[in-house]
């Protein structure tokens, strides 16, 4: 589910960009920094502003400026028996894994309806039931989510698609691309960007990183391989 938390973080500056701008870079660096990672229980999709930049303070043996910065970010975070929609990029006869947004999630193949079975002929790999369900790299699932475990940087979920209406999604260009905008709008409906023309509206070299990596592919918006997508 996604949340507007209230944040803190100390942010550093070099002595080299010590000067009238500073906060700005601040604010940069905490962009940078922050948005697209993993904070334990939650994944920062987006840093929607900040409200309070402390005083800056010197670092002994250093010379580094210290600031605490007070921000606002959509954060998301998945819980046990929550759905979602994944991509599957791995499968082998012990189940798939599937990408939901930042999350990756492993579904065993005991937690798959009997009637899909895996096909050891089959190039590339898949689990199928011989009719019109067909899992594979780049399928489209919709997972519930029965378990997570956090690592450094990285949370891992186990899923399950053996109950109702789970499993095998088609999603088409036009689904996808109306799901993202729509959670742009709620995303940002707090502030807007100024453009290059002058508006107030969306600008993509603003977008965090994890959205501005989607690229279109006859399956649908998909991350290139360094990059993470967004999950619904």
């Amino acid at each position: 589910m996604f949340f507007l938390y209230n944040m803190e973080r100390r942010v550093t500056l070099h002595p080299s960009y010590f000067g009238r701008n500073m906060h700005e870079l601040v604010t940069s660096k905490l962009l940078k920094d922050v948005e697209g990672t993993c904070a334990g229980s939650y994944y920062i999709i987006s840093i929607m502003d900040t409200f309070d930049i402390s005083e800056g303070r010197i670092l002994p043996g250093s010379g580094l400026a210290e600031f605490t910065v007070g921000y606002r970010a959509v954060v998301w975070r998945p819980f046990k028996g929550e759905t979602v929609d994944a991509v599957v990029y791995s499968v082998n006869h012990q189940g798939f894994f599937a990408q939901a947004g930042p999350l990756r999630l492993f579904v065993s193949a005991h937690l798959i309806p009997s009637e899909i079975k895996w096909d050891p002929n089959a190039t590339p790999p898949q689990f199928t039931n011989n009719e019109d369900t067909i899992i594979e790299p780049g399928t489209h699932v919709r997972v519930k989510v029965i378990g997570t475990r956090t690592e450094v940087g990285e949370m891992w979920a186990i899923g399950s698609i053996k109950e109702d209406y789970l499993g095998y999604v088609i999603l088409c260009k036009a689904m996808i691309r109306s799901r993202l905008q729509r959670f742009l709008r709620e995303a940002a409906s707090r502030i807007k960007y100024p453009t290059r023309r002058g508006k107030q509206g969306f600008s993509r070299s603003r977008l965090p990183r994890v959205l501005r990596g989607l690229r279109p592919t006859r399956r649908g918006f998909v991350p290139p391989p360094t990059e993470l997508s967004l999950g619904h």
